[in-house]
Protein backbone atom coordinates (compact mmCIF):
# COMPACT_ATOMS: atom_id res chain seq x y z
CA UNK A 1 0.00 0.00 0.00
CA UNK A 2 1.65 3.18 -0.78
CA UNK A 3 1.28 6.48 1.31
CA UNK A 4 -0.53 8.28 -0.61
CA UNK A 5 -3.82 5.09 -0.11
CA UNK A 6 -3.76 6.39 3.56
CA UNK A 7 -5.73 9.43 2.13
CA UNK A 8 -8.50 7.77 2.31
CA UNK A 9 -9.66 7.56 5.35
CA UNK A 10 -11.34 4.16 4.93
CA UNK A 11 -7.92 2.76 3.90
CA UNK A 12 -6.23 4.37 6.42
CA UNK A 13 -8.68 2.81 9.32
CA UNK A 14 -8.05 -0.68 7.38
CA UNK A 15 -4.22 -0.26 8.13
CA UNK A 16 -4.50 0.87 11.36
CA UNK A 17 -6.81 -2.39 12.26
CA UNK A 18 -3.87 -4.41 10.77
CA UNK A 19 -0.77 -2.64 11.91
CA UNK A 20 -1.52 -1.48 15.83
CA UNK A 21 -1.54 -4.76 17.85
CA UNK A 22 1.72 -5.53 16.25
CA UNK A 23 3.08 -1.97 16.94
CA UNK A 24 1.24 -1.92 20.47
CA UNK A 25 3.45 -6.10 20.73
CA UNK A 26 6.22 -4.22 20.04
CA UNK A 27 6.08 -1.12 22.20
CA UNK A 28 5.68 -3.87 25.07
CA UNK A 29 9.27 -5.26 23.84
CA UNK A 30 10.73 -2.18 23.85
CA UNK A 31 10.04 -1.37 26.87
CA UNK A 32 10.87 -4.47 29.25
CA UNK A 33 14.85 -4.40 26.79
CA UNK A 34 14.56 -0.70 27.85
CA UNK A 35 13.32 -1.17 31.74
CA UNK A 36 15.90 -4.12 32.34
CA UNK A 37 18.69 -2.14 30.72
CA UNK A 38 18.07 0.78 32.52
CA UNK A 39 17.51 -0.19 35.94
CA UNK A 40 19.56 -3.56 35.88
CA UNK A 41 22.50 -2.92 33.41
CA UNK A 42 23.17 0.76 33.68
CA UNK A 43 25.27 1.95 36.70
CA UNK A 44 24.64 4.54 39.27
CA UNK A 45 26.66 7.83 37.89
CA UNK A 46 29.49 8.49 40.11
CA UNK A 47 28.11 12.24 40.79
CA UNK A 48 24.31 11.60 40.55
CA UNK A 49 24.28 8.26 41.76
CA UNK A 50 20.81 6.54 41.06
CA UNK A 51 18.83 9.66 40.34
CA UNK A 52 20.92 9.04 36.57
CA UNK A 53 18.23 6.60 36.12
CA UNK A 54 15.21 9.28 35.68
CA UNK A 55 17.36 10.40 32.43
CA UNK A 56 15.55 7.09 30.59
CA UNK A 57 12.36 8.83 30.94
CA UNK A 58 13.15 12.59 30.54
CA UNK A 59 15.20 12.73 27.90
CA UNK A 60 12.80 10.66 25.44
CA UNK A 61 9.74 13.08 26.99
CA UNK A 62 11.81 16.13 26.19
CA UNK A 63 12.69 14.40 22.59
CA UNK A 64 9.15 13.57 21.78
CA UNK A 65 7.66 16.94 23.16
CA UNK A 66 9.49 18.59 20.61
CA UNK A 67 8.91 16.07 18.19
CA UNK A 68 4.95 16.24 18.58
CA UNK A 69 4.62 19.56 17.73
CA UNK A 70 7.11 19.97 14.67
CA UNK A 71 4.68 16.43 13.17
CA UNK A 72 1.38 19.36 14.40
CA UNK A 73 3.81 21.88 12.07
CA UNK A 74 4.28 19.69 9.29
CA UNK A 75 0.39 18.74 9.46
CA UNK A 76 -0.63 22.74 9.01
CA UNK A 77 0.80 22.64 6.54
CA UNK A 78 -0.85 19.81 4.95
CA UNK A 79 -3.91 21.20 5.89
CA UNK A 80 -3.46 24.95 4.58
CA UNK A 81 -1.02 24.27 1.65
CA UNK A 82 -1.77 20.70 0.39
CA UNK A 83 -5.63 20.18 1.73
CA UNK A 84 -4.83 16.42 2.95
CA UNK A 85 -7.69 15.14 4.33
CA UNK A 86 -6.26 13.50 7.15
CA UNK A 87 -3.84 16.31 8.10
CA UNK A 88 -6.02 18.09 11.10
CA UNK A 89 -7.03 14.79 11.79
CA UNK A 90 -3.62 14.19 12.42
CA UNK A 91 -2.74 17.51 14.28
CA UNK A 92 -5.76 16.99 16.60
CA UNK A 93 -4.68 13.65 17.87
CA UNK A 94 -0.94 14.64 18.36
CA UNK A 95 -1.66 18.00 20.66
CA UNK A 96 -3.11 15.98 23.90
CA UNK A 97 0.26 13.15 23.43
CA UNK A 98 2.75 16.15 22.77
CA UNK A 99 0.93 17.96 26.35
CA UNK A 100 1.34 14.83 28.06
CA UNK A 101 5.31 14.28 27.21
CA UNK A 102 6.01 17.85 28.25
CA UNK A 103 4.45 17.48 31.50
CA UNK A 104 6.33 14.22 32.15
CA UNK A 105 9.85 16.13 31.05
CA UNK A 106 8.57 19.21 33.43
CA UNK A 107 7.75 16.84 36.11
CA UNK A 108 10.06 14.25 36.10
CA UNK A 109 13.13 17.34 35.25
CA UNK A 110 11.80 19.09 38.41
CA UNK A 111 12.65 15.63 40.33
CA UNK A 112 15.63 15.31 38.78
CA UNK A 113 16.74 19.06 39.54
CA UNK A 114 15.53 18.94 43.26
CA UNK A 115 19.17 16.98 44.44
CA UNK A 116 21.20 17.84 41.51
CA UNK A 117 20.69 21.97 41.24
CA UNK A 118 18.93 22.26 44.95
CA UNK A 119 15.56 23.31 43.76
CA UNK A 120 12.88 22.56 42.33
CA UNK A 121 12.45 25.22 39.36
CA UNK A 122 14.53 28.00 37.91
CA UNK A 123 13.88 30.55 35.23
CA UNK A 124 16.02 29.30 32.87
CA UNK A 125 15.62 29.73 29.48
CA UNK A 126 14.98 25.92 28.96
CA UNK A 127 12.49 25.24 31.35
CA UNK A 128 10.38 28.61 30.42
CA UNK A 129 10.59 27.91 27.06
CA UNK A 130 9.12 24.41 27.71
CA UNK A 131 6.95 25.59 29.88
CA UNK A 132 5.96 28.13 26.88
CA UNK A 133 5.57 24.79 24.86
CA UNK A 134 2.98 23.33 26.76
CA UNK A 135 0.79 25.78 27.92
CA UNK A 136 1.11 26.04 23.38
CA UNK A 137 -0.28 22.65 23.43
CA UNK A 138 -2.95 23.31 26.36
CA UNK A 139 -4.33 26.19 24.14
CA UNK A 140 -4.32 24.43 20.93
CA UNK A 141 -6.89 21.59 22.18
CA UNK A 142 -8.68 24.54 23.66
CA UNK A 143 -9.05 26.04 20.32
CA UNK A 144 -10.23 22.60 19.29
CA UNK A 145 -13.21 22.01 21.38
CA UNK A 146 -13.91 26.20 21.04
CA UNK A 147 -15.14 25.15 17.48
CA UNK A 148 -17.55 23.30 16.60
CA UNK A 149 -16.89 22.45 12.82
CA UNK A 150 -13.31 20.07 12.31
CA UNK A 151 -12.77 22.29 9.02
CA UNK A 152 -13.04 25.41 10.38
CA UNK A 153 -11.00 24.31 13.82
CA UNK A 154 -8.32 21.94 11.46
CA UNK A 155 -7.63 25.60 9.67
CA UNK A 156 -7.26 27.87 12.76
CA UNK A 157 -4.96 25.44 15.05
CA UNK A 158 -3.18 25.35 11.72
CA UNK A 159 -2.33 28.93 11.60
CA UNK A 160 -1.75 29.41 15.22
CA UNK A 161 0.88 25.89 15.25
CA UNK A 162 2.27 27.54 12.20
CA UNK A 163 3.04 30.90 14.60
CA UNK A 164 3.80 28.42 17.45
CA UNK A 165 6.50 26.81 15.74
CA UNK A 166 9.19 29.67 16.43
CA UNK A 167 9.48 27.87 19.90
CA UNK A 168 10.98 24.81 18.68
CA UNK A 169 14.23 26.25 18.12
CA UNK A 170 14.17 28.05 20.90
CA UNK A 171 13.86 24.99 23.30
CA UNK A 172 16.80 22.93 21.23
CA UNK A 173 19.15 25.66 21.22
CA UNK A 174 18.16 27.41 24.38
CA UNK A 175 21.60 25.94 26.01
CA UNK A 176 23.56 27.25 23.12
CA UNK A 177 22.22 30.86 23.03
CA UNK A 178 21.77 31.53 26.95
CA UNK A 179 23.35 30.59 30.21
CA UNK A 180 21.08 27.79 31.57
CA UNK A 181 21.95 24.93 34.74
CA UNK A 182 21.22 22.52 31.42
CA UNK A 183 24.36 20.91 29.44
CA UNK A 184 24.70 21.08 26.07
CA UNK A 185 23.65 18.25 23.43
CA UNK A 186 25.46 15.36 24.80
CA UNK A 187 23.90 12.57 22.24
CA UNK A 188 23.57 14.27 18.76
CA UNK A 189 26.15 16.57 18.28
CA UNK A 190 28.66 16.78 15.40
CA UNK A 191 31.95 15.37 18.18
CA UNK A 192 29.79 12.59 18.28
CA UNK A 193 27.85 11.32 21.80
CA UNK A 194 29.59 12.41 24.98
CA UNK A 195 27.62 9.88 26.78
CA UNK A 196 29.24 6.36 27.97
CA UNK A 197 28.05 3.51 26.29
CA UNK A 198 27.11 1.89 29.32
CA UNK A 199 24.53 4.56 29.71
CA UNK A 200 23.61 5.56 26.34
CA UNK A 201 23.28 2.60 24.66
CA UNK A 202 20.05 2.19 27.60
CA UNK A 203 18.79 5.58 26.71
CA UNK A 204 18.51 5.02 22.65
CA UNK A 205 16.39 1.71 23.75
CA UNK A 206 14.35 4.18 25.71
CA UNK A 207 13.98 6.85 23.37
CA UNK A 208 12.81 3.84 20.47
CA UNK A 209 10.39 2.44 23.38
CA UNK A 210 8.66 5.96 23.86
CA UNK A 211 8.70 7.08 20.20
CA UNK A 212 7.05 3.96 19.23
CA UNK A 213 4.28 4.21 21.95
CA UNK A 214 4.00 7.58 20.41
CA UNK A 215 3.13 5.82 17.09
CA UNK A 216 0.57 3.78 18.80
CA UNK A 217 -1.28 6.51 20.71
CA UNK A 218 -1.37 9.01 17.61
CA UNK A 219 -2.62 6.11 15.09
CA UNK A 220 -4.97 4.86 17.58
CA UNK A 221 -6.29 8.45 18.36
CA UNK A 222 -6.49 9.16 14.49
CA UNK A 223 -8.60 6.29 14.21
CA UNK A 224 -10.97 7.24 16.92
CA UNK A 225 -11.12 10.87 15.79
CA UNK A 226 -11.81 9.55 11.93
CA UNK A 227 -15.02 7.37 13.44
CA UNK A 228 -15.91 10.37 15.79
CA UNK A 229 -16.23 12.66 12.76
CA UNK A 230 -17.94 9.71 10.63
CA UNK A 231 -20.51 9.57 13.46
CA UNK A 232 -20.88 13.33 13.20
CA UNK A 233 -21.73 13.53 10.00
CA UNK A 234 -24.71 10.62 10.54
CA UNK A 235 -25.95 12.71 13.12
CA UNK A 236 -26.24 15.87 10.99
CA UNK A 237 -26.95 14.42 7.99
CA UNK A 238 -30.40 12.65 9.98
CA UNK A 239 -31.04 16.26 11.90
CA UNK A 240 -31.45 17.43 8.76
CA UNK A 241 -33.54 15.05 7.30
CA UNK A 242 -35.72 15.06 10.42
CA UNK A 243 -35.57 19.15 10.27
CA UNK A 244 -36.87 18.80 6.21
CA UNK A 245 -40.95 19.10 6.06
CA UNK A 246 -42.41 16.25 4.24
CA UNK A 247 -44.28 17.20 1.49
CA UNK A 248 -47.28 14.87 0.82
CA UNK A 249 -49.04 14.75 -2.81
CA UNK A 250 -52.67 14.65 -2.81
CA UNK A 251 -54.30 11.71 -3.32
CA UNK A 252 -55.87 10.80 -6.61
CA UNK A 253 -59.43 12.57 -7.40
CA UNK A 254 -59.57 14.17 -4.39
Amino acid sequence: MALLDLANPTRFLAFTARILPWLAAGTFVLFAVAGYLAFASAPDDYQQGATVRIMFIHVPAAWLSLFCYSLMAVSALGTLVFRHPLADVSAKAAAPIGAAFTFICLATGSLWGRPMWGTWWIWDARLTSELVLLIMYLGLIALWRTVDDPGRAGRAVAVMTLVGSVNIPIVKFSVDWWNTLHQPASVFRLGGPTIHPSILVPLLVAALAFTVLFVVLHLAAMRNEVLRRRVRAIRLVHAQRESTPAHFEPAAGG
